[in-house]
């Protein structure tokens, strides 16, 4: 039997790229508390390149995941980057130690941190940028309107959003084009709903973070899990790509197998029982 590829998930436009729908989130390749090198530097290598090899084409990442950590690593295992992989990053947190997180939309600061993603990934223009967080201390017109900036210069090719509401799309969307939001979302936290919703109105991607509950499997995703014979990871991933064709899942790991589990959500196919189930977690 053919090994399944993200490819299986089917494709969706970021822009003007177009990629398969299960990307790979590269938080978690970093040492514990998202900050610092990984314990095993070589595991990070094999977990990239297999995840190219398993037909990811778009990868996730940020300055601020190690800080900029994330983004060596990618370059050292991957560049020169083949032609089909999107690489979209993110800028606007600080980090202060393990598992802390601070914003930081200042202009100046969103020029630096694109600046040092151009340099770490090793690449003349970003195709995705995206502001981390908006920053409660910075008019959220003045850090996109730094995105916009940068775009014009040709720094960036797209610029997306992440942790927004529908208010604050709107008002990016009256400065610069925005072709993606990330938030949080998954079968036991919808709260993003509306934005899944604008995105699929609008044409946009929407990237669920913590697509896996954070680890937390419900029981029916678990039963459902058993009935397929898949992996309860597998069956979460599979109702986020039901549940919407802006729907680019990205989640991260650190290990292969995990990968491999991960991609194999691209076979999955939900009853409408199934979804009526899930759609019932809470």
């Amino acid at each position: 039997m053919p090994q399944l590829t993200a490819a299986d998930a089917g494709s969706i436009a970021v822009g003007d790229r177009t990629v398969h729908r299960l990307g790979f989130g590269a938080m978690r390749i970093t040492g514990p508390g998202i900050w610092g090198p990984p314990r095993d530097p070589g595991a990070a290598t094999r977990v990239l390149r297999r995840a190219l090899e398993l037909g990811v084409n778009f990868i996730d990442t940020a300055d601020s995941y190690g800080p900029d950590v994330s983004e060596s690593l990618i370059a050292e295992a991957l560049y020169p980057y083949p032609d089909e992989l999107v690489i979209a990053t993110k800028g606007g947190l600080l980090r202060d130690g393990p598992g802390q997180w601070r914003p930081d939309g200042r202009p100046e600061h969103l020029r630096a941190a694109c600046e040092g993603s151009l340099r770490r990934l090793k690449l003349d223009q970003i195709a995705v940028y995206q502001l981390h967080r908006p920053d409660p201390a910075v008019p959220l017109e003045a850090s996109v309107g730094a995105l916009a900036t940068l775009r014009d210069e040709g720094k960036i090719a797209h610029v997306g959003l992440s942790n927004v509401d529908t208010d604050q799309l709107a008002v990016a969307q009256r400065i610069v084009p925005i072709v993606s939001v990330q938030n949080r979302f998954n079968v036991t936290d919808r709260e993003s709903e509306p934005l899944v919703r604008a995105c699929a109105a609008q044409g946009l991607a929407f990237l669920p973070w913590a697509p896996l509950s954070g680890g937390e499997i419900p029981s029916a995703v678990e039963s459902i899990a058993r009935a397929h014979g898949v992996s309860a990871v597998a069956i979460a991933l599979g109702w986020l790509l039901a549940r919407s064709p802006a729907m680019l899942p990205i989640p991260g790991t650190a290990s292969v197998a995990h990968l491999e589990d991960n991609v194999a959500a691209a076979d999955v196919r939900l009853s409408s029982d199934d979804l009526a189930a899930l759609d019932a977690v809470r």
